[in-house]
């Protein structure tokens, strides 16, 4: 497998980051922050330009996105919705001039605050919001629109909001067919489309209704569905023709796997110390490899049970778990991996990333078997994501 540069993207609640480990996955080196300073809840890139995003934002900015074209030397944002240092420049020059803030029309208003999520695929990016819209720009993030289908979801009455607000915190592409998208909601669920985004189906079905004795939270119904929070999600590789969409996902409560696109869903938490965390990944190559950081729980301080640390792995599509601890701190740990804060590369042996909201990154790059910081004294950690260019 050739070798690529490999640039790990984090988004900090100051602004976002670049850390640069060349080919060779060594000597990294960080620098930033970048987006002056911004709230980046998500990053992503493009491997085949190089191109950057970095959605975020908040009450103070409004949401925006923005974008590097030159590897993090230079940024320029999409501004999308109003904050409130529009409210008060518009009525305080002084102010203006000393925020050097001119006024601007912004497309969507005051429609939501922040964004949570950012998507490239097949030359379209995707943006998920607070509250919960998905937007999408063929004009890699210069200009915007709503894609409606979401927004008036016949369900959109009944969503209830999870504990950091009605987010759209995850957005799954698939690489075959550019219709097709899952999405993550807290706390509405998971959602999919098949035809682009004029439509979304919500899928949240229990393969086994019997399974849903135990659950307690709010937003874990007994009632056929698994928990509507969902915390992350991704979609394994396919080895063959016709092995389908398989999905799993961290939950506010289990880790699930779904073999039909999501249509239903089997709970595969047996084997882990906790039913709460929030990143999952899954291996590039094998569908069955998947890693999840599990915590003590919802109300217990979310941190890693006993505060000693352990990425959890499963080979075997998540019918059995074993905790990798090498090289993580044991004891007196008490930092909580958020749900964009896991990541991963294509190398071989495939590297495995993830931040911290005491601000460090760290890496394996055998696979989960032994971990180094690579990074530390960050900002909180919002989101990791891995760019890999030739």
């Amino acid at each position: 497998m050739a070798s690529k540069d490999l640039t790990v993207l984090v988004g900090t609640n100051k602004g976002a980051f670049l850390i640069s480990g060349g080919s060779d996955r060594s000597g990294w080196e960080v620098s930033g922050p970048f987006c002056d300073g911004w709230p980046i809840n998500h990053m992503t890139g493009d491997p085949a330009s190089g191109t950057i995003w970095a959605g975020g934002g908040g009450d103070w900015h409004g949401a925006g996105v923005w974008r590097s074209d030159d590897g993090g030397k230079t940024w320029e944002v999409s501004r999308l919705t109003k904050g409130t240092i529009d409210d008060w420049a518009a009525k305080d020059p002084d102010f203006a001039a000393m925020m050097n803030w001119s006024a601007q029309e912004l497309p969507f208003d005051n429609a939501f605050s922040q964004i949570w999520s950012v998507g490239f695929a097949h030359g379209t990016l995707y943006a998920g919001t607070k509250p919960a819209n998905l937007l999408k720009s063929t004009d890699r993030g210069k200009t915007w629109e709503r894609l409606e289908g979401l927004t008036n979801h016949p369900s959109a009455d009944s969503w209830n909001p999870g504990a950091a607000g009605l987010t759209l915190h995850t957005i799954v592409t698939s690489p075959d067919d550019p219709n097709k998208l899952w999405l993550g909601i807290s706390a509405a669920g998971v959602f999919a489309t098949e035809d682009g985004g004029a439509t979304f189906e919500r899928r949240n079905r229990l393969s086994n209704e019997a399974a849903c004795e135990g659950h307690s939270h709010p937003a874990a119904p007994c009632n056929g569905d698994i928990g509507h929070c969902v915390h992350n999600m991704m979609l394994a590789p396919s080895i063959t023709a016709g092995d389908g969409d398989t999905l799993y996902q961290q939950n506010h409560h289990g880790v699930w796997r779904s073999s039909d696109g999501g249509r239903s869903w089997d709970d595969i938490t047996e084997g882990l110390p906790s039913t709460f965390g929030f990143p999952i990944r899954v291996h590039p190559r094998d569908p069955k490899t998947i890693w999840t950081l599990p915590l003590n729980g919802d109300s217990a301080g979310r941190f890693p049970p006993d505060a000693s640390a352990a990425v959890w792995r499963s080979r075997d599509g998540g019918e059995s778990w074993q905790d990798m601890r090498e090289g993580l701190p044991q004891k007196s740990c008490y930092f909580t991996v958020l749900r964009q804060a896991m990541a991963g590369d294509t190398q071989e042996p495939a590297g495995i990333y993830f931040g911290t909201n005491s601000g460090s990154v760290f890496a394996s790059f055998d696979e989960g078997d032994s971990w180094q910081e690579i990074a530390r004294h960050l900002p909180t950690i919002l989101s990791v994501d891995v760019l890999e260019t030739a």
